[in-house]
């Protein structure tokens, strides 16, 4: 009885899964969400360490008020290696898939080449299962496995109102 409860509740993923150009791609994980009423693009999903990344440009874009921003004391090494004080934190609503999520975003003023890093803390909380080879996040929500694909510029996701 307790196999046929682990066999429902299993994400996986299998070869059909696979992007056009099959397991040679080199892409990251990015992905089209809703924010505060705004489509995103490049929402870049990563494993790495315990922290959602919210550039301090894609709040200004998104016309999203920095008064909302708490100040803390958080000091971050960003990707070129030299440690970054964040500004403070951010609660924002995010829209995966058909779930809202409220995700802690620590606000950084810095260039980036994505709107939203979802890191670990995020992951963690939807139980979500990402796949860079597949190119697509997995979870459940409602005892439904929710698939969220990865941005693709042949996608059928897209919607002409995304900036």
């Amino acid at each position: 009885m307790a196999e046929r409860v682990f066999e429902v509740n299993r994400i996986s993923f299998s070869r059909n899964y696979l992007p056009p150009e099959g397991a040679a791609h080199k892409k990251a994980l990015h992905l089209t969400v809703k924010c505060e009423g705004y489509y995103s693009k490049s929402i870049m999903l990563d494993g790495g360490p315990e922290v959602d990344i919210c550039p301090l440009s894609t709040l200004q874009r998104k016309e999203i008020g920095t008064k909302r921003i708490k100040p803390n004391n958080v000091c971050m090494r960003a990707f070129d290696g030299v440690n970054r004080d964040t500004i403070g934190e951010i609660d924002l609503i995010l829209t995966i898939g058909p779930v809202d999520f409220e995700v802690t975003f620590q606000v950084l003023d810095m260039d980036t080449y994505y709107n939203f890093l979802l890191r670990r803390p995020w992951i963690h909380a939807a139980g979500a299962v990402p796949s860079t080879l597949h190119q697509m996040v997995k979870f459940e929500h409602e005892n439904q496995e929710i698939v969220v694909h990865g941005e693709d510029e042949q996608s059928i996701y897209r919607d002409p109102s995304i900036p």
